[in-house]
């Protein structure tokens, strides 16, 4: 039976599922995390580095929860400051400089609220992200392992291909917000679900994402979606930065 779009936003907002970190680890070899916007703080919500798909040098950019109450509250439970936005953007254009993928994992309810977020630019250093992601002269792929929550997920899912996990979502507001603010009335946060069309099936429909990807379950998981962004990555490669570029800006002139 079809889940219902609630049980989708419960299924993407589970315990149960592979956190971006791990996920990382396990996909690549000889990981190096890199730290710090250059600027004021190293936001651990955000994680990016630089590894090996197989034999190809990638760089790895992710928004990642925690796995527990401490690391939770450490990562704003999967919500980056604007610090994590330009360390993501530090890696980004150091991938660019350098020829080398970028491969960006999100799991996020949006970008952190607070206010002292907003006096540091939270609305510009996601802007950045998407203004720069549009023109990076290398390929760059997005996978959303979990929740995909407005602007906070947008900022890392503007490349040539965007994929979900069979149980996440990606939409421009929370189910809670939606009800909030249309209806104020709580009670309707599964009937806000259906109406903002958030589920992959949809989305997949309507042309936003490329495709549906099997959830991480298992180290076979794991390496089938080795195998599938290895694949993926050399089509994108064998397209020249001009190719990329066209293909990538005719994508997003769609929406």
């Amino acid at each position: 039976m079809k889940n219902s779009a609630y049980e989708k936003v419960l299924a993407a907002r589970s315990q149960s599922k592979i956190m971006t970190t791990a996920l990382v680890n396990q996909l690549l070899t000889n990981f190096f995390e890199i730290h710090g916007d250059r600027r004021y703080a190293d936001d651990h919500a955000v994680i990016a580095g630089i590894g090996y798909l197989y034999e190809q040098p990638i760089t790895v950019v992710g928004i990642s929860k925690g796995d527990d109450t401490e690391s939770n509250i450490d990562r704003h439970f999967g919500s980056p400051t604007p610090a994590g936005y330009e360390k993501a953007l530090r890696a980004m254009e150091q991938a660019e400089k350098f020829n080398r993928p970028i491969l960006a994992l999100v799991n996020t309810p949006g970008a952190y609220p607070d206010v002292d977020s907003e006096y540091h630019g939270q609305g510009s250093a996601v802007a950045k992200c998407i203004i720069r992601g549009l023109q990076f002269k290398v390929p760059y792929i997005s996978i959303i392992l979990g929740e995909g929550g407005s602007g906070g997920a947008l900022a890392l899912c503007c490349g040539d291909e965007v994929y979900m996990l069979e149980n996440s979502i990606y939409s421009v507001l929370s189910p809670e917000g939606y009800a909030s603010i249309m209806w104020k009335d709580s009670k309707r946060v599964p009937e806000a679900a259906e109406e903002l069309g958030l589920t992959p099936e949809v989305l997949l429909k309507e042309h936003v994402i490329e495709g549906i990807l099997p959830e991480i379950q298992s180290n076979d998981d794991v390496t089938d979606l080795k195998h599938f962004l290895n694949e993926r990555f050399k089509l994108l490669r064998d397209l020249s930065v001009d190719e990329l570029i066209e293909q990538r800006n005719q994508r997003y002139d769609r929406f």
